[in-house]
C-alpha cells in the first residue's frame, strides 16, 4: 500500500484483490472473505444535487483522473444539465433514466453508490467482484460456437455495430463488427431480442455474462462535443494600418483583463487594383472557429489605397490570438515558491545533539502494563477513556507516566459532543499532561482553560515543509510530529522549526489508510444485524496477492477502519536534531515493548525482512 496517495502518487492499491483473514487468540487463522475488498463503487450524486445546492455548495468536483475525454464530456454534460435544473425553481427536479444509463455506460464499477451522502448505512459502498469498468449488463450466453466464435443470447440492453463488449471470464475487449438475427444482418439489437455476433474467442462459455463496455454512438456524441471549442472568449481588436509603417496590433480580453500590443513586421503595399477594406479585414479576423476566442469589437485605423495579402491578415490574427492566449495562461501561473520568503524567521536550534526523550503510543491496552519501562510521554487513544474496563490501567498510567489523550484522525458528527465531554471528564479525573491533535477541527474540542496542557500536533496534520510549520505555529502547538512520508533531507529541513519541541516517529507500523468503512461489517455505518466481529479480541488482516498481511483495526465507535503497513518502520535517528522520538505500539507484548524502548534509548534500529526505514532513503 502507498502512503503517498494524498500527494497524487496513489498506487491504486484499493483496486487490488485481497483476502480478509481472522486470527484468533491461539494464532489460528481463517479466511472470512476475498475479492476486491477495498474497491469502492463510483459515486453518483444526481439525486442529491438540489440538497447540496440548498446547503450552500457552490462548486462541484468531478473526478476524471486517467479517464477518457469521452468520459469527461459525457459526465460534465449530464451534471451541467441537472445542476441547471436544480437551480431552476420553476421546474420539477426529475432525473431521466436515459441519463443514468449514459453515466453507467461511460464508466461504472458494479453500479453506482451514493457514497456517504445518505444518513443510513451504505452496504453497497464496495464492489468486490471486479475492480474496473463493468459497462452495462448485456445478457447471458445461451449458445456458443467455439469454432466460429459465434455468441448467441437474449439482449438485455441495446447493442449496435461498432459497440464494444467484454465477457465475465475473459478480460479482452471486443468490438462488435456484425450482428445477426436469425442469420439476417442487423445494425442494432433491442431489449430481449435474440441476437448473435461472431469472431469472439477466448475463455468464453455458455452461461457466462456479457457486458457492453462502450457505446459507439455515445462516444461519437461526446467526441463531437469537444472536437471544437464551443465557449468563446470575447476580444476587442484595435489595428493601425498606415502607409509606410508596420502594422500595429492591440488586442484586449475583458473576461481575463488581459491585453497585448505588438508590431507586425509588414509594411502594406500601395494597391495596384482593389484596395483592402475594413470589411475584408474583419471577415478574415472572424475566422476563429477552431479557437476559444472570437472578436467582438473592432477599431481599425486604415489609410486609403493600401493592399495587404490574405495570408498576412491570417498570420496577424493567428499571432495575436496565440499571444493573448499565452498572456492569459501566464496570469494563472503560481509564483515560484523558491522566491518566497517567510516573514517569520525560524529559531536556530543548537547544533549540539541532546539525547531525545521518548514518546510511546499504545494502540492496544489489552495486556498488563505494570512492568512497562519508563518513557517521557505516554499516548493513549481517546476510545479507552470512554470504556470503564480500562479505568485501572489508565489510573496506573496517570500516576506513573506523563499521560496524553491521543485523538483519532476522524471524529464523525454524532460523536463530536461526546468526545468533547469525554475529554473534559478525563482531564478532571486523571492527571492528563497533554493532548495529541490529529485533525485541526479537534482544536475546538479542547477545554477553554487548556494553558497547562501540552498540545501536540500529530503527523496527520501533514507537517511537511516550513510553510505548514508556520501555519501550525500560529495555532499554539507546542510540539509537532514530523510527517513519516518525508525522506532524510525533508526531515533535516524540519529539524529547525518554530516550535518549542519536535517529534519523529522512529518505530512502529504506520497507517497506510484510514477509511470511513468497516471491512468486517461491509458498511460505512453500524447496523442492527451486523455480526459485530469488531467486539471480539481476534485480529484481522488483509492479505494481498504477494502474501503480505496488512493489519486492520476497526473502530466501532466511529465505524472507521485503519489499515497498517505490513512492515514495521524502524529508523536511525542519530543525524536528526529532534526533541522526542516516538514509538508506536500495535500488537507487541509487554516484553517486546520494553525491548523496543531500550533499543531506541540506545540509539539503535531493528534490522531484517520485517522492518523498513520507510521513506528515509526514497526520493519524495
Amino acid at each position: 500500500m502507498d502512503v503517498l496517495g494524498n500527494r497524487g502518487k496513489c498506487a491504486q492499491t484499493c483496486r487490488l484483490p485481497y483476502e480478509l483473514i481472522e486470527e484468533n487468540q491461539n494464532k489460528l487463522t481463517s479466511k472470512l472473505d476475498k475479492g476486491y475488498l477495498l474497491s469502492t463503487r463510483d459515486l453518483c450524486s444526481l439525486e442529491y444535487l438540489p440538497m447540496l445546492i440548498d446547503a450552500g455548495v457552490t462548486s462541484f468536483k468531478i473526478e476524471g483522473r486517467m479517464k477518457s475525454p469521452e468520459y469527461v464530456a459525457t459526465v460534465t454534460k449530464i451534471y451541467r444539465k441537472y445542476i441547471d435544473l436544480a437551480l431552476d425553481k420553476t421546474k420539477k427536479y426529475e432525473i431521466e433514466n436515459s441519463d443514468k444509463i449514459k453515466l453507467m455506460q461511460v464508466f461504472n464499477r458494479g453500479g453506482f453508490s451514493d457514497g456517504h451522502l445518505n444518513s443510513s448505512e451504505n452496504r453497497k459502498l464496495v464492489f468486490k467482484e471486479k475492480q474496473n469498468n463493468m459497462g452495462l449488463y448485456f445478457g447471458k450466453i445461451s449458445k456458443y460456437n467455439k469454432n466460429k466464435g459465434i455468441v448467441t443470447l437474449a439482449a438485455q440492453t441495446d447493442l449496435s455495430v461498432g459497440d464494444s463488449i467484454t465477457f465475465e471470464k475473459e478480460p479482452t475487449k471486443y468490438m462488435v463488427s456484425e450482428l445477426l438475427d436469425k442469420n439476417q444482418n442487423i445494425k442494432k439489437a433491442s431489449f430481449n431480442q435474440i441476437v448473435s455476433f461472431g469472431r469472439m474467442k477466448g475463455n468464453i462459455n455458455v452461461g457466462d455474462k456479457v457486458y457492453k463496455i462502450a457505446d459507439k454512438n455515445l462516444s461519437d456524441e461526446a467526441k463531437n462535443s469537444y472536437s471544437k471549442e464551443n465557449i468563446k472568449n470575447k476580444l476587442d481588436c484595435n489595428l493601425e494600418i498606415k502607409q509606410n509603417q508596420k502594422i500595429k496590433v492591440h488586442i484586449y480580453c475583458k473576461q481575463f483583463n488581459c491585453k497585448i500590443n505588438y508590431v507586425y513586421d509588414y509594411i502594406p503595399d500601395i494597391a495596384q487594383k482593389a484596395s483592402i477594406t475594413k470589411e475584408t479585414i474583419i471577415s478574415k479576423f472572424n475566422k476563429t472557429q477552431d479557437t476559444e476566442f472570437e472578436f467582438e469589437n473592432f477599431d481599425i485605423s486604415l489609410d486609403d489605397n493600401l493592399f495587404i495579402p490574405v495570408s498576412v491578415l491570417n498570420d496577424i490574427r493567428r499571432t495575436g490570438i496565440n499571444m493573448i492566449r499565452e498572456k492569459i495562461i501566464q496570469s494563472f501561473k503560481h509564483t515560484d515558491s523558491q522566491n518566497l520568503k517567510l516573514d517569520m524567521p525560524f529559531p536556530e536550534k543548537s547544533n549540539k545533539h541532546n539525547k531525545p526523550q521518548i514518546s510511546l503510543l499504545l494502540n492496544d491496552l489489552n495486556q498488563d502494563f505494570s512492568k512497562l519501562e519508563k518513557v517521557d510521554k505516554l499516548y493513549v487513544p481517546l476510545k479507552y477513556f470512554i470504556n470503564d474496563k480500562y479505568h485501572n490501567t489508565l489510573k496506573y498510567f496517570s500516576d506513573n507516566f506523563n499521560l496524553y489523550i491521543y485523538m483519532p484522525t476522524i471524529i464523525r458528527e454524532p460523536k463530536i459532543e461526546l468526545s468533547k465531554k469525554i475529554i473534559e471528564k478525563t482531564i478532571n479525573e486523571f492527571n492528563i499532561k497533554g493532548i495529541v491533535i490529529s485533525n485541526l477541527s479537534q482544536i475546538k474540542l479542547l477545554p477553554q482553560n487548556n494553558k497547562n496542557l501540552d498540545i501536540v500536533g500529530n503527523y496527520t496534520l501533514n507537517l511537511y515543509n516550513t510553510f505548514s510549520a508556520k501555519s501550525l505555529k500560529n495555532l499554539n502547538f507546542g510540539t509537532v510530529t514530523i510527517s513519516p512520508e518525508l525522506d532524510e533531507n525533508g526531515i533535516l529541513d524540519l529539524c529547525n522549526n518554530p516550535f518549542e519541541h519536535n517529534e519523529l516517529i522512529v518505530y512502529g507500523k504506520i497507517p497506510v489508510m484510514t477509511m470511513n468503512y468497516c471491512v468486517l461489517g461491509k458498511s460505512n455505518k453500524c447496523y442492527k444485524d451486523c455480526k459485530k466481529l469488531c467486539y471480539s479480541n481476534n485480529k484481522y488482516f488483509l492479505k494481498d496477492r504477494m502474501g503480505f498481511l496488512f493489519r486492520v483495526v476497526p473502530d466501532n465507535l466511529q465505524t472507521i477502519s485503519t489499515i497498517y503497513n505490513t512492515k514495521t518502520t524502524s529508523i536511525d535517528f542519530d543525524n536528526f536534531n529532534v526533541d522526542f522520538v516516538r514509538i508506536d505500539i500495535l500488537d507487541e507484548n509487554i516484553d517486546e515493548i520494553n525491548n523496543i524502548i531500550n533499543t531506541v534509548k540506545n540509539g539503535k534500529r531493528f534490522e531484517g525482512k520485517d522492518f523498513t526505514n520507510g521513506n528515509l532513503r526514497r526520493e519524495i
